[in-house]
C-alpha cells in the first residue's frame, strides 16, 4: 500500500516546476469577510529574483482591487503526482516610473502567455504589468510512501 503526504519543493524543484510562465489562479482580498475575489490569470516568473510578474485586465476597479492582500496559486497534476506553489504578499505596478531597473529586466526574462477569456479581441482589452511584493511562499509535492 502506498501512503501521500505533501513535502516542501527546494528552490531548484520549484523554480523548475514554475518555468518562466503558465497559469494559476489570483485571489484579492476583500472586506468584510466577503469571499475573496478570485480569477484565473496568466504569470511570469523570473528565478533570478524569485519574483511574479502578471498581465491583469483590471479596467476601472484597479484602485479597489491594487492595494488588498493578493494569493497565487499554481499548481500541476501529472504522473499521478500533484505539485503546487501558494505565494501571497500586494501587487505593485511594473512601469518604467514607478519601480527599479532590476524589475524591468526581471520582467524581460518571463514569459507570460495570454489567455483569451473576455469573449473580445486581446487587443482590446486595457492590461496593466504587475510584480507580486511576495511576503511568503511555499512550494510542495507529493511524496509516496510505501506502507
Amino acid at each position: 500500500m502506498t501512503d501521500t503526504s505533501p513535502i516542501e519543493m527546494d528552490e531548484d524543484e520549484r523554480d523548475e516546476f514554475l518555468g518562466n510562465g503558465g497559469t494559476g489562479v489570483i485571489s484579492f482580498s476583500t472586506p468584510d469577510d466577503d469571499a475573496p475575489h478570485s480569477v484565473p490569470v496568466s504569470y511570469g516568473y523570473d528565478a533570478t529574483e524569485s519574483t511574479f510578474y502578471f498581465r491583469l485586465a483590471l479596467g476601472g476597479n484597479k484602485s479597489d482591487v491594487i492595494d488588498r492582500a493578493v494569493t497565487f496559486v499554481t499548481y500541476s497534476h501529472e504522473d499521478d503526482e500533484w505539485r503546487s506553489v501558494v505565494a501571497s504578499g500586494r501587487l505593485e505596478e511594473v512601469s518604467e516610473e514607478s519601480i527599479a531597473t532590476e524589475s524591468l529586466q526581471g520582467l524581460e526574462r518571463v514569459h507570460i502567455p495570454l489567455v483569451d477569456i473576455f469573449g473580445v479581441p486581446s487587443r482590446d482589452v486595457p492590461f496593466g504589468f504587475y510584480r507580486l511584493t511576495t511576503e511568503k511562499l511555499t512550494s510542495r509535492k507529493e511524496s509516496k510512501t510505501m506502507t
